[in-house]
């Protein structure tokens, strides 16, 4: 599978980048050549999946339906959870009125909003090896990474968006659960 960059590993790579030592050599140097500090390891990202979610314009839609569910503080608790998270344009596949008819139905938007998370941290290098994932909502969702990859009928279009408690991939379609 073909991972495209996140802004996230694209900003570590500009970070580092830009603290490439611009010293002069060593050798040319009369002093005595300092012990290096060992690399500091990679920073745990600080913002949890609302965060992501709600920092990112494409996911109105799905933050609006956190909210309505009242899912928000779950999904920015401890975790770790792993979102397959729709955008603006996956709702909008939706046939009209269903986005209405889910936010007025508190029961039925969290059967479907809680059917895009998977307990545990799983990143795309596991989906690849999975078939079926066992949702927060009870139901399983179908895994193919035979092209791409898909759960269900959605294809993942972003992978790997780290949050301090997960995981969020990106889909472009909403899952319904079964029933």
């Amino acid at each position: 599978m073909k991972k495209l960059p996140t802004i996230s590993s694209l900003s570590a790579l500009l970070l580092l980048a830009g603290c490439a030592s611009t010293a002069p050599d060593a050798a040319a140097s009369s002093e005595p050549a300092a012990e290096e500090a060992p690399a500091a390891a990679a920073e745990a990202p600080t913002s949890t999946i609302v965060d992501i979610a709600v920092g990112n314009a494409d996911f109105s839609t799905l933050v609006t339906a956190l909210q309505a569910a009242e899912l928000v503080d779950t999904l920015s608790g401890e975790g770790p959870f792993t979102v397959f998270a729709p955008t603006n344009d996956a709702f909008a596949k939706l046939p009209e009125g269903t986005v209405e008819s889910l936010l007025a139905d508190k029961e039925k938007l969290t059967a479907v909003l809680t059917y895009h998370v998977v307990s545990g941290k799983v990143m795309a290098a596991d989906v690849v090896n999975l078939t079926e994932a066992a949702t927060v909502g009870g139901a399983n969702i179908a895994i193919d990474a035979s092209n791409g990859v898909k759960i269900n009928d959605a294809t993942v279009v972003t992978a790997d968006i780290a949050a301090s408690n997960g995981v969020i991939h990106v889909i472009d379609t909403v899952l319904l659960p079964p029933g």
